[in-house]
């Protein structure tokens, strides 16, 4: 059977006068493996002690403030009633801004997803919306407060409900122009083309199936303890990779 989700955020989706009952779910359950740091003789949990560099003490909670860099050494010291004041008030709207072709975002300014469930109230405009959004192609795009923070996102549709995707601000995106070698671009020969395509054909499939592909690296490492619990001791080898020397050999050997 499957368990309702949690909602990390409930309010209303908002445009012109129209104002719908949501709720927010996270969409993402990253599942990684979390450390604890240890004393390898005894096995104690580390901890760390805040130090002043200045004056070398250690140095309580209730002495430490934030400080904004203003100038080499300078600083401007804000208290915490003050920083307060800035940050934006807890909202329950997420306001449309405006509605955008569904395919116009670049992905790169995509971050972080969650679903959005209609709430009791909301069934019946939710659907409506989710349905316009689908016949006329378009995405919203939203602004709202979520823990103190502002978020501008992407609201489309998705499968049997809609999905809010956090965007990333276009002054957060580095630009591709400071990667290094880009402009030293080599003029390509056909042969070395027509056998990059066959090579693209032969491992193309009929359609994407994500389910497939596994996080091995955490799975490994989790039966290598299960593994080592047992008195067992595992060693993982990862697969030697030579630097390609002569391309066209190296695009006819996978091929074949």
């Amino acid at each position: 059977m499957l368990y309702c989700m949690k909602a990390v955020w409930k309010g209303y989706l908002g445009f012109g006068l129209v104002n719908i009952p949501v709720a927010l779910y996270s969409a993402i359950d990253k599942q990684k493996l979390s450390f604890n740091l240890l004393h390898a003789e005894d096995k104690g949990h580390i901890k760390y002690k805040r130090f002043c560099e200045t004056c070398g003490n250690e140095i309580n909670w209730d002495k430490i403030v934030k400080g904004l860099e203003i100038g080499k050494n300078e600083y401007y010291v804000i208290s915490k009633n003050e920083l307060e004041k800035f940050k934006p008030e807890g909202s329950k709207l997420i306001e449309i801004q405006e509605f955008i072709k569904d395919n116009e975002i670049d992905p790169i300014y995509h971050d972080k997803s969650y679903f959005i469930g209609p709430t009791p109230g909301g069934i019946r405009p939710y659907f409506l919306f989710k349905a316009t959004l689908e016949k006329t192609r378009k995405s919203a795009i939203g602004k709202f407060v979520m823990r103190k923070n502002e978020y501008i996102s992407e609201i489309r549709p998705y499968k049997k409900g809609l999905l809010l995707i956090t965007l990333n601000y276009a002054h957060e995106v580095r630009d591709i122009e400071r990667v290094p070698k880009l402009d030293e671009h080599p003029k390509l020969k056909q042969k070395e083309e027509e056998l990059a395509i066959q090579l693209i054909e032969k491992f193309t499939s009929k359609s994407f199936e994500i389910s497939k592909y596994k996080d091995t690296f955490t799975e490994e490492i989790k039966e290598a303890i299960r593994e080592e619990v047992k008195g067992e001791f595992i060693t993982m080898k990862g697969k030697e990779i030579q630097e390609t020397e002569n391309l066209m050999e190296a695009l006819k050997a996978s091929l074949d």
